[in-house]
């Protein structure tokens, strides 16, 4: 398995986008929507003081009757955030976004922000991986070189 640091390197948006905790739910909605993703980092500073995602729009303000203009992102965001280490494996990802069903991942290396991955670039580097190990037994089973 592949570690954090290859798979960031992989990826063919390496940008982390974030917001302040004070910005209005909207605000963070338009990013989203703008940059397509699914989840914004909240800082304050350099320091991650949580993560708004999807769901927590979704259950923390629509079901809630809130506005999202009149709502700050530091209402409904999720804290704290879990992160890991640019030398953690994708396994160790994996196992960490399916225990605490996460879908993103802030990487930290020595305290400071360096990326963030999904369980989208995980299955992507599983199937990638998978995909070579088949073609190197279709060689060999053949009896070619690869």
């Amino acid at each position: 398995m592949k570690k954090v640091a290859q798979i960031l390197r992989s990826k063919s948006d390496p940008a982390v986008h974030t917001i302040a905790p004070t910005a209005s739910v909207f605000d963070a909605l338009m990013v989203m929507a703008e940059k397509n993703i699914g989840s914004l980092l909240i800082v304050e500073g350099e320091t991650i003081v949580g993560m708004l995602t999807e769901r927590d729009y979704a259950r923390k303000v629509v079901l809630l009757g809130k506005s999202s203009k009149d709502t700050p992102v530091r209402d409904v965001m999720t804290c704290p955030v879990l992160y890991v280490g640019p030398q953690q494996s994708s396994e160790e990802c994996m196992a960490l976004m399916t225990e605490k069903r996460l879908r993103h991942l802030p990487v930290l290396d020595d305290g400071k922000l360096i990326g963030l991955i999904s369980i989208g670039d995980l299955v992507k580097d599983i199937i990638s991986e998978q995909n070579f190990v088949i073609e190197q037994l279709q060689f060999y089973i053949s009896g070619r070189r690869g």
